[in-house]
């Protein structure tokens, strides 16, 4: 069964309109037609709404509302990626697999290692780039929930917005004690915002960890920062 996403503004009682490229797709790609059943869902609530197809007005679908389905297809935590902007287009890829592994939030981050810079109109053009990425592999991937793109940071703004986050998490190369991370993972409760920093090709420069550490008043030597 395809699955498709709708805006919340447009999902009624029983009555449900999809518009733009994915009328497109539905009539005239994939030429659906009235009776066939699609999975629509809003990507905010995680509701998986099974509905048939009514018919094709001024150009939208009309979707007639069969069941809600109260999905339990996402993680039990909100894991949100700080990611290190990597060379070239490789952030495409990172943010596909990351959407299919179930993160809600992605934050690129520019940091002392990084060789791609984006500020300004460019950063804004690429983030609604990579939001359509993130759109695509959850639907791929039969999410209910679509991952927010949010505009590149830089590390000391990352590092700030995360403060509220319930737990934060660094691989780190030098770590000595990974035990910890371990024992940390399994006990994390369901619910929990979790932040996880992801390094660029070159890794954190000493000067960035010595930051998160400062931050969190962990010690210096374990891959997880609480």
């Amino acid at each position: 069964m395809y699955r498709f996403f709708a805006d919340p503004a447009n999902i009624g009682e029983r009555d449900i309109f999809i518009e733009g490229k994915d009328y497109n797709h539905i009539r005239n790609v994939l030429r659906m037609k009235a009776g066939d059943t699609v999975s629509i869902s809003d990507g905010e609530s995680g509701k998986e709404y099974r509905c048939h197809i009514e018919g094709f007005p001024e150009e939208k679908v009309h979707l007639k509302l069969d069941f809600i389905k109260e999905a339990e297809l996402e993680l039990p935590v909100k894991v949100t990626l700080f990611q290190g902007l990597p060379k070239s287009g490789k952030m495409d890829y990172i943010i596909e697999k990351c959407t299919e592994l179930g993160v809600v939030r992605i934050v690129p981050v520019r940091t002392e290692r990084s060789v791609t810079v984006l500020t300004g109109e460019k950063a804004e053009k690429k983030t609604l780039h990579w939001q359509g990425k993130a759109e695509a592999a959850a639907k791929q991937s039969r999410r209910t929930l679509i991952p927010e793109i949010c505009t590149p940071l830089s590390f000391k703004e990352a590092v700030e917005e995360c403060g509220d986050y319930d737990c934060k998490m660094i691989p780190y190369e030098l770590s000595k004690d990974f035990n910890k991370t371990r024992e940390l993972l399994s006990n994390i409760p369901s619910g929990s915002k979790v932040a996880v920093f992801i390094g660029p090709e070159g890794g954190f420069s000493e000067g960035e960890i010595t930051e998160l550490v400062e931050i969190t008043g962990s010690a210096r030597n374990c891959a997880t920062f609480l």
